[in-house]
Order: C-alpha cells, then structure tokens, then sequence
C-alpha cells in the first residue's frame, strides 16, 4: 500500500485537493444536507470563531516551531511540529465548515469603506493562499508519510515544504485578522 502510495503522491495529491475543495464549497454554499449536520446549541456555534482564532494563533507557533526544527537539524521536532499542524488546520477547518454549513458565511457589520478596502482583499487573500496551500500541503505530508526521513531530501519535499509552510503562515495571520474584523473590531 504505501509503495502503491508512493508512486502515486502526485494524483493522491490532486484527488484529495478536488475533494476537499468540493467539501468547502458544499458547506460554504450550504449544500449539505441539514440531516447530516449536528444540531448544536447557539453558545457552541458563537465560540466556533474564537476557538478557531486560538486554532490559527496554535498553529502558527507549531509551523514556525516545525520550520526552525528542520533548519536546526532537530528532525523528530519537526515532524512533530507539522504533524501538530496539520491536526490544528484540520480541526480549524472541521469546525469552520460544521458552522458555516449550518449558519452560512458570516456578514461583514463594519464600515463599507473598511469593508471594500480591508475586509475583501485581506480574505480575498486569505482565501486564495488557502486554496494553493491545500495542495502543497497535501503534497509534503504524503511524501513525508510515504519516505524514510533519510530520503526525503532527494525529493521534493524540503523546497515545497519551505513555500507551503510560509504560504500556510501567511494563511493563518490572515485568517486572524479576518477574525478580528469579522468578531472584534465592529462596533
């Protein structure tokens, strides 16, 4: 299986991007069947945006964390790291689409100005880091999943890593400030 898997990290890359784009898309156009969704209390889908802020604060520790590792040559830290962060994206993302899927996107309340010259373009941005990083993402886990830690530099690993995880950086800070326009800075 993993042989299998290593000689198709490119396609298992692409099948999972598409998938999981489709997922997004479904619950951010509230495609998902109601019955398959939790019926959660208001309290839990208001905390939803906090906790993901902290998820996001969380992960961009662990990132910077897996990246000063791997220059530091302190090979076991930065797996650890990265796979901390890959289980923070995937909780941040789980619980993002459980509660647009059910309440839908959340509206803009600030300024129009702020809305046309800050809001749009800082998520416009956070949106499409988000979408290239899924890929490269994809890409370095499967093949750190599917090499010994000894060959991982004779692939592409170590120079995809280095642009997914600066991508995957700016992506979380820009989630954060969505955050904060979205939940802090209206009045």
């Amino acid at each position: 299986m993993r042989a299998t898997l290593r000689r198709h990290v490119p396609l298992v890359t692409a099948l999972l991007t598409i998938v999981s784009l489709f997922v997004v898309v479904a619950a951010v156009r509230q495609f998902v069947p109601e019955a398959l969704l939790p019926a959660l209390p208001e309290p839990v889908l208001s905390a939803i945006p906090h906790a993901n802020a902290l998820i996001s604060a969380l992960a961009i520790g662990t990132i910077t964390y897996g990246w000063r590792s791997i220059r530091d040559g302190r090979l076991t830290d930065h797996r650890r790291a990265m796979g901390a962060s890959v289980v923070l994206f995937l909780s941040f993302l789980g619980l993002y689409l459980l509660r647009v899927a059910i309440e839908g996107p959340t509206p803009f309340d600030g300024p129009q100005a702020l809305e046309l010259w800050v809001y749009y373009p800082v998520l416009g941005i956070h949106i499409l880091l988000a979408i290239v990083c899924l890929p490269l993402v994809y890409y370095v886990l499967l093949l750190a999943l599917t090499h010994a830690p000894s060959e991982l530099g004779e692939t592409l690993h170590p120079r995809v890593g280095r642009v997914a995880a600066s991508l995957w950086l700016v992506s979380f800070a820009l989630g954060i400030v969505v955050y904060l326009l979205l939940y802090v800075l209206p009045v």
